[in-house]
């Protein structure tokens, strides 16, 4: 690394606009002119003209198309981590006493989660900001969990939301919530009614293995968490479906006679928008702590800590019952499921 850095103090400051560096780290984390000037607030000719003066004084292409995509040459891979560093220090500094007004403040805010942590969190945390912060943006992209600390420590995100990881000593932790999984199947589902199974109700794991499901797996995998206990029972389910999103678990089990099972709080607040029923899946879901990462440089930053706070009310509502409120044709269904239990 101090090879690279002395590359970089060899090139001659006095040309050399630290603006261009944002840019070419803007560059290595998008590999787009246009999403770069998105990142630092620039036009796609003048992110383009960064570049072509930076080329000029590293002497290296540093970017060259292939395809669709722009690709970054083994310079600029060896620069990009000392310039990452180089400008995380600056940003430090620079905002160890910055002030942050969130009634005129203009910044921008990179979060990550799953469709089921945006579903939940952004119509609320937009909806406080709206009224507190009208010119502050928030961005919330999906990505695997396994590269979301790099994307931290990159400057590609500033919060992360996901469930409980194991994170590096350089990243800060706050448990938001616990949620676990339920089952849903589409309401007045055949087989289980026959089987005289109302909402509410556990499903009896033969019945359970009986049914084809549909399961959010990210990567395609047909494993999910109950899996491993259904196969010390000498059970296995068929699952028919893999999609990379519990929204579209839910919509595949309300168009089909599948079952699904996602998250307590998403199952909640989906059952009254569509025609679904939750029941108990066959063993004990393991709770999971859905949980807020951010970097331990930055714990101190006041619009990192107003951000935190945000994202804290927003999800701070009551734990729910397993099972969403019935819809009123249910209610009977309901109690005597209870009845039973």
């Amino acid at each position: 690394m101090n090879d690279h850095i002395r590359d970089i103090e060899s090139v001659n400051f006095s040309a050399l606009d630290l603006n261009l560096l944002r840019v070419f780290d803007a560059m290595m984390a998008e590999l787009s002119t246009v999403r770069a000037g998105e990142r630092v607030g620039l036009s796609q000719p003048a992110v383009s003209s960064a570049l072509g003066r930076l080329r000029a004084l590293l002497d290296d292409e540093l970017f060259v198309r292939e395809g669709n995509q722009m690709m970054p040459t083994a310079r600029a891979l060896e620069l990009r981590q000392p310039i990452r560093q180089a400008l995380a220090g600056m940003e430090e500094a620079l905002a160890t006493n910055a002030a942050f007004d969130p009634t005129t403040s203009t910044r921008s805010f990179v979060l990550i989660g799953s469709d089921y942590f945006s579903s939940l969190l952004m119509p609320p945390l937009a909806a406080r900001v709206a009224k507190t912060a009208p010119f502050v943006t928030l961005q919330m992209i999906d990505h695997a969990s396994s590269e979301v600390f790099e994307m931290l420590r990159d400057g590609r995100a500033d919060i992360v939301i996901d469930r409980s990881l194991e994170p590096p000593e350089w990243v800060i932790s706050r448990k938001l919530f616990q949620s676990w999984l339920v089952c849903i199947a589409k309401r007045g589902h055949p087989l289980l009614a026959s089987h005289g199974i109302c909402p509410g109700d556990a499903i009896p794991a033969d019945v359970f293995c009986a049914v084809p499901h549909v399961l959010r797996s990210a990567d395609g995998s047909r494993t999910g968490t109950i899996d491993p206990a259904l196969a010390r029972l000498g059970l296995a389910r068929r699952v028919m479906v893999t999609v990379p999103h519990f929204q579209a678990v839910a919509l595949a089990v309300e168009a089909s006679e599948m079952l699904g099972s996602i998250p307590v709080h998403f199952a909640r607040m989906l059952t009254g928008r569509l025609m679904l029923d939750v029941f108990r899946p066959p063993m004990d879901s393991p709770k999971m702590d859905v949980t807020m990462y951010w970097l331990r440089r930055f714990d101190r930053d006041p619009g990192s800590v107003w951000l935190r706070d945000q994202i804290a009310h927003a999800l701070s509502a009551p734990e729910p019952p397993w099972f969403p409120i019935a819809t009123e044709p249910d209610h009977k269904r309901l109690e005597a499921g209870s009845a039973r239990a």
